[in-house]
């Protein structure tokens, strides 16, 4: 899952869409949205033209917190944090057929989360990360073992985050999650396309 943040974007030189562009030309086919500070309108156009550009590589993209703008903009879901709308919440409004997506950060939290209507759940963070504030400590590799055999039972995909890198990628899936959600590595690569191809070659079996 290839997170396009927006300050982060922003201080790599990168515009939201451009970045996107080059993620998929890497060959990224999940996208997250993050701009939690940008402007709704502002943020409705931009998501707009990346659900188009996603939709046309056959592509997926969600929206981090707002069901609105992912509902409006055409996006294929909405990922939601533990202080943002329920995840019943933002089904009423993007709908049944909608990625749903969870974060989590204690297993009190995601054992409450497979049981809310969402598609996957996210767990982190990871490693150190100076990307956004969880309030959490970085949780290392063998809470996602426990966190993956949990959500595997349940047939739920579970997605890593959080100061995961090229190098430590592997190891994330290795303990048994379904993908990693990658921010920084990316967007501040020379060649964010080639680092895309970079760990799918790394990833994919």
């Amino acid at each position: 899952m290839a997170i396009i943040d927006a300050d982060v974007t922003a201080r790599a030189g990168w515009t939201m869409i451009d970045l996107t562009a080059a993620y998929l030309s890497g060959g990224a086919t999940l996208l997250q949205i993050r701009a939690k500070n940008t402007p709704s309108g502002s943020l409705l156009e931009t998501a707009s033209a990346i659900a188009t550009l996603a939709h046309q590589a056959r592509a997926m993209v969600i929206v981090n917190d707002r069901g609105d703008i992912a509902r409006l903009s055409g996006a294929d879901g909405v990922h939601v944090g533990q202080e943002d709308l329920s995840p019943a919440s933002v089904r009423a409004i993007v709908g049944t057929d909608a990625i749903v997506g969870l974060s989590t950060h204690t297993p009190a939290q995601l054992e409450a989360a497979v049981r809310e209507p969402i598609s996957y759940a996210a767990i982190g963070p990871i490693f150190g990360t100076g990307t956004k504030t969880t309030g959490y400590s970085p949780l290392g590799l063998d809470p996602v073992r426990s966190a993956a055999e949990y959500t595997r039972a349940r047939g739920m995909p579970l997605v890593a985050i959080g100061g995961i890198t090229l190098e430590t990628a592997p190891e994330v899936i290795g303990a048994g999650a379904s993908a990693v959600a990658v921010i920084s590595d990316l967007a501040t690569a020379d060649d964010p396309a080639a680092r895309v191809r970079a760990y799918l070659s790394r990833l994919t079996v």
